[in-house]
């Protein structure tokens, strides 16, 4: 789809026109050519300083998305010009925006908020549209193996798109802008995020090589994957319509409470990034895990229920309850750990237990406390390498009464990793009865964190691992909780 001027819009300008254009724009943009070129380059821009100059002087042609890129350039500097040298009113008048793109996606917010969630995708049709592009949501399915366009096709149609060995599942990895032109279809393929959390891509249609790498019409789309990636994740609290596409069978009883328990996969504060994965996707019943992040804490915590069903998912959502609401009280490690075991005591008398992590991290000064209940031990890796088990703060599973309860200590250093898991990662076993085993855990951490993977995708990468271990068929809940604190280096 070409992106069409509209009606008594000017014809577009000869190659010297536009040189021309350019020429005048340099001179009023009082820039040097390094400075020019300089803020081409920061923007995209692929040509040398003299292929610059020689197309500004016509000796030659620069391919026209480098003259758009070169445009930009140049217009971005006149905008701040202008701005400068506006004369400000009293009070200060805010200037009007209802016009172009920024109304494009105020009509989307706008419609969005009064409209059903399966109606979503086709208002975010009608958005691209209004860009003068075609555009459709693709979502990721709860195994995080391919991607499902919202569209009456649904799971089961052909054209969905694998994660692993496709250029939107390159995109869904890496989180970052790709343009494409394969078959002859000139696409640009955007990450969908609410927050940090990674829900699909967002295929965008153009009609020229020229659109696919416009600078402004990328920082359109970029504007219209940022609020679909948001309207996605708040309306579909509200109906199922945007759901059922990321199921590709049902979810039993207990699976669907888990589900809705745990938060989003992956969150961010800027300095820490951590990332959670439950399989089976589809018949869970004893593992969750939950986080709360703040600028000078973060909070998180891993369980594994006795027995399995619908009565190990209501003993780990009790669990979790109760560690949410000490937590959220303001209670530390120590007292959440204590209100745990008498919520599960309490409530599930007898041998009923939960097996768990709690992890409280001070954000600036890195200092983790923890304590193991039960639980397997997690580990720290540091420069890519798994460097420790973090073996202090065990005591009794959750429920069997505290025994001696001691909150232990470890100094984080910037860049490590923590890895929390449970026991049906390392216990998966294939067709011969071989676990999957913690050598095989360490190696696969070790191996994707040096490739400088993030927490998202090498929680991903782990769990398929272990699926594949044991031919996609787990015989007990297998979760993993990432998380790496990285702050900004501190000024001398």
């Amino acid at each position: 789809m070409t992106r069409r001027p509209g009606p008594g819009a000017p014809e577009d300008p000869s190659e010297e026109e536009r040189r021309h254009a350019l020429r005048s724009a340099l001179e009023a943009a009082d820039l040097t050519l390094d400075q020019l070129w300089t803020r081409y380059f920061a923007i995209g821009g692929h040509a040398d300083l003299f292929e610059v100059e020689g197309h500004l002087q016509g000796l030659l042609s620069l391919p026209p998305a480098e003259v758009n890129v070169l445009a930009h350039a140049l217009n971005e500097r006149l905008d701040e010009l202008v701005t400068q040298h506006r004369v400000p009113y009293l009070p200060p008048v805010r200037r009007g925006r209802t016009r172009g793109p920024f109304a494009t996606l105020l009509r989307l917010v706008e419609t969005a908020h009064l409209a059903p969630p399966d109606r979503l995708p086709a208002l975010v049709g009608e958005a691209g549209a209004a860009l003068g592009v075609e555009v459709t949501v693709h979502v990721a399915d709860h195994e995080q193996r391919r991607l499902w366009p919202l569209r009456p096709a649904g799971p089961g149609s052909p054209d969905s798109l694998p994660i692993d060995g496709s250029l939107p599942g390159r995109v869904f990895q890496s989180v970052r802008l790709l343009p494409s032109d394969a078959d002859g279809v000139r696409r640009l393929w955007l990450p969908l995020l609410d927050g940090s959390d990674r829900i699909g891509v967002l295929e965008v249609r153009v009609g020229t090589e020229s659109e696919l790498y416009d600078p402004g019409l990328r920082e359109e789309c970029r504007w219209l994957a940022e609020l679909v990636g948001s309207l996605l994740a708040s309306m579909g609290q509200y109906g199922d319509g945007l759901e059922r596409p990321r199921r590709t069978r049902p979810r039993t009883a207990s699976a669907e409470l888990l589900w809705q328990l745990l938060p989003p996969l992956t969150a961010g504060s800027g300095t820490f990034v951590l990332s959670g994965v439950l399989e089976p996707a589809y018949e869970a019943g004893g593992d969750a895990f939950d986080y709360s992040l703040s600028d000078t804490t973060v909070s998180l915590a891993a369980f594994d229920a006795m027995g399995h069903g619908l009565a190990a998912a209501l003993l780990a959502a009790a669990a979790v309850s109760a560690y949410r609401s000490a937590r959220r009280d303001g209670r530390g490690v120590y007292d959440q750990a204590r209100a745990i075991d008498e919520v599960v005591a309490d409530t599930f008398p007898g041998s009923a237990f939960v097996t768990g992590v709690l992890a409280e991290l001070d954000v600036p000064s890195g200092r983790l406390r923890y304590v193991n209940a039960g639980h397997p031990t997690p580990y720290l890796l540091r420069g890519g390498k798994v460097v420790k088990s973090l073996a202090g703060g065990r005591r009794r599973p959750f429920g069997l009464g505290t025994g001696v309860l001691t909150v232990a200590e470890e100094a984080l250093q910037p860049g490590d990793w923590l890895a929390v898991h449970t026991d049906g990662v390392t216990e998966a076993r294939d067709a011969t009865g071989a676990w999957f085993g913690e050598e095989r855990l360490v190696d696969l951490l070790t191996r994707e964190v040096a490739g400088g993977q993030t927490p998202p995708e090498t929680a991903r990468r782990l769990m398929h691992a272990v699926l594949d271990h044991q031919d996609g068929l787990l015989q007990d809940d297998a979760s993993v909780l990432l998380a790496r604190w990285a702050p900004e280096p501190r000024g001398l």
